[in-house]
């Protein structure tokens, strides 16, 4: 009896392992939750839909599988004799209208606080070129303008395969573009040549930058970090090494860098006049 018990109880442990392995590779290919409200309700709307999905499908395939096993010619079976059904066409035409407004509530409600740009803390240009982004801070109290180019850091050896890829390989920069906590900062993005994308996943936050066109997005981060992200538009030969990296940092740390930026700005423009 002991035997049979230890058995089952090893066969249920072993199943259990077995699911949470999946579930961590599940997790590791699926969307990230990310770092902002907005990005949280993204996967959270997405894993919605996902398992509405599922359980369409199960249901679909379902209903196919025990019709092609339980009423096969070889058990006998006859195949109906009607041609239509007025109740029937009705019943799917109308779940299918149900489930898609019952998705798409939620979808709404969350497009519309992606697209909700206004009410912004600060305001900062996103411009592309091929193949860097320029980013400029633009305080209309101050009137004075924070700007800087930021292009990819990773050696050219590592590119080259000739010295070991480092720990963020294609994914850092020379300038990260600073922004502060528990703010909203607004984003313009725009670009100077061809179309670029600026995309940072755990911001959930994805936008083309289009020449002589401004796109908008903003996000509020609460916690310090760093986020990486890339072009993801595909913008010539280069495309592939035009990294997005996000430091935030608290408010008081992002004074300090933002009054440091300006104090060099004013020295260089005072060198570039002499």
């Amino acid at each position: 009896m002991m035997s049979k018990l230890s058995s089952i109880a090893r066969t249920v442990l072993a199943t259990l392992c077995v699911f949470a392995g999946a579930a961590a590779v599940a997790a590791e290919y699926n969307m990230p939750v990310g770092v902002t409200d907005v990005s949280r309700e993204i996967q959270e709307l997405h894993m919605t839909i996902f398992w509405i999905c599922v359980v369409i499908g199960v249901l679909v395939f379902g209903a196919m599988l025990v019709s092609m096993v339980l009423h096969r010619k070889s058990l006998g079976a006859t195949p109906a004799t009607f041609h239509e059904s007025t109740k029937l066409e009705l019943l799917w035409t109308v779940i299918p209208i149900v489930i898609l407004v019952v998705m798409a509530l939620p979808a709404t409600d969350v497009l519309v606080k992606i697209y909700d740009t206004g009410g912004e803390d600060m305001v900062v240009e996103v411009r592309g070129y091929q193949w860097k982004w320029q980013y400029k801070y633009l305080d209309e109290e101050l009137n004075e303008q924070v700007s800087f180019f930021s292009n990819l850091a990773t050696p050219r050896g590592q590119i080259l395969g000739q010295s070991e890829k480092g720990e963020n390989y294609l994914l850092e920069v020379d300038n990260e573009l600073v922004i502060p906590t528990d703010t909203k900062v607004r984003f313009l993005l725009t670009s100077n040549d061809v179309i670029h994308s600026w995309w940072v996943p755990d911001f959930g936050l994805k936008r083309d930058a289009i020449p002589g066109f401004i796109n908008e997005a903003w996000a509020n981060v609460k916690e310090p970090g760093v986020y990486r992200g890339q072009c993801t538009e595909l913008c010539g030969k280069d495309h592939g090494f035009m990294p997005v990296v996000v430091r935030v940092v608290p408010k008081a740390e992002f004074q300090q860098w933002y009054a440091a930026q300006l104090e060099a700005s004013a020295t260089e423009a005072l060198a570039m006049a002499n």
